[in-house]
């Protein structure tokens, strides 16, 4: 119960953190180019996607991601975007109040309790977007690799 809240407490510090005063689509090509760079240094491919205000403006599966990155990549975003938080604060939130996916009434196909998906957050205004990637082994470590890139961004 310790590690829940532990988890749930650093996931909402990342997210008051890791906030924008602005974003564009000129921001969210040069965030994904960052991403995909960081993304790199990983043993396997890991695909990236960000959305702005319900449109994917920059979207890139390296050679060798697995086409189910897709399906992942979206259940991640629809998370973000339902929930307003990322999808492993989701993942926290859930077991913190022993609740389920399906107890959601949520389609687990449609949704992602797990690392990988992050909102993009305008102080003052909400959530317009988000950036998830998918491919590694572990969903901690998708959520890693989109918090220290955007500690990187942001200065966080």
């Amino acid at each position: 119960m310790q590690e829940q809240q532990n988890l749930l407490s650093r996931c909402e510090a990342e997210e008051q953190a890791l906030q924008f005063t602005q974003f564009s689509r000129a921001d969210a090509l040069a965030l994904g180019l960052k991403l995909h760079e960081n993304a790199k240094k990983q043993p396997i491919p890991v695909a990236v996607e960000i959305t702005v205000n319900g449109l994917v403006v920059f979207r890139y599966f390296p050679d060798g991601a697995l086409p189910d990155s897709e399906l992942w990549l979206a259940r991640k975003r629809n998370t973000v975007e339902l929930m307003e938080m990322s999808s492993l604060h989701f993942l926290a939130w859930l077991e913190a109040n022993g609740e389920t996916v399906e107890g959601r009434k949520l389609e687990p196909n449609d949704y992602a309790a797990g690392g990988g998906g992050f909102p993009i957050r305008l102080r003052g205004t909400g959530v317009i977007g988000s950036v998830c990637v998918s491919g590694l082994p572990d969903h901690q470590e998708d959520h890693r690799l989109v918090v220290d890139t955007l500690r990187e961004w942001i200065g966080g």
